[in-house]
């Protein structure tokens, strides 16, 4: 599941996405705080985060705020996850950058739920690294009749 500040982190982006290259300079924190639902001081923080990645560029003064330091095509909600959350992963045992054994569980060589979150960890991150920030986002998925229904 997301944190947080990972779907906060997300949100705001893509609220900086939307304004990328239409001339209207930085975006003020208040407008992204208040368009996006997301905690003033909360939002501080994670964007002085993704300043430090090199995500966003921050802007002092007056006419201040933030704006994407890189084209929206370039950043990968993947990138993303792993920035905040650190893992694309559901469990410890499946991340391939921070990997823990889990605790209670069988060796990881005989666990089939290891097994079956590897592959979901691998068919998210294929997704997650192939869509940016400039790929159109549906409100709705398209719903797809399950096999055999």
């Amino acid at each position: 599941m997301l944190s947080q500040k990972t779907r906060y982190t997300i949100r705001a982006l893509q609220h900086l996405a939307d304004t990328y290259g239409q001339g209207h300079g930085p975006v003020r924190l208040d407008a992204i705080a208040e368009a996006q639902n997301i905690p003033r001081k909360f939002l501080t923080v994670i964007l002085s985060e993704m300043a430090r990645e090199g995500i966003v560029i921050s802007h002092r003064g007056r006419e201040g705020g933030y704006e994407l330091a890189l084209p929206p095509v370039d950043i990968r909600y993947g990138d993303i996850i792993r920035l905040t959350r650190g893992s694309l992963a559901l469990t410890p045992c499946a991340s391939r950058n921070a990997h823990e054994t889990c605790n209670n569980c069988l060796p990881e060589a005989e666990c089939r739920l290891r097994g079956l979150m590897l592959q979901l960890r691998d068919e998210m991150a294929a997704m997650l690294d192939r869509i940016t920030l400039a790929d159109p986002i549906t409100l709705e998925p398209p719903f797809e009749e399950p096999a055999g229904a």
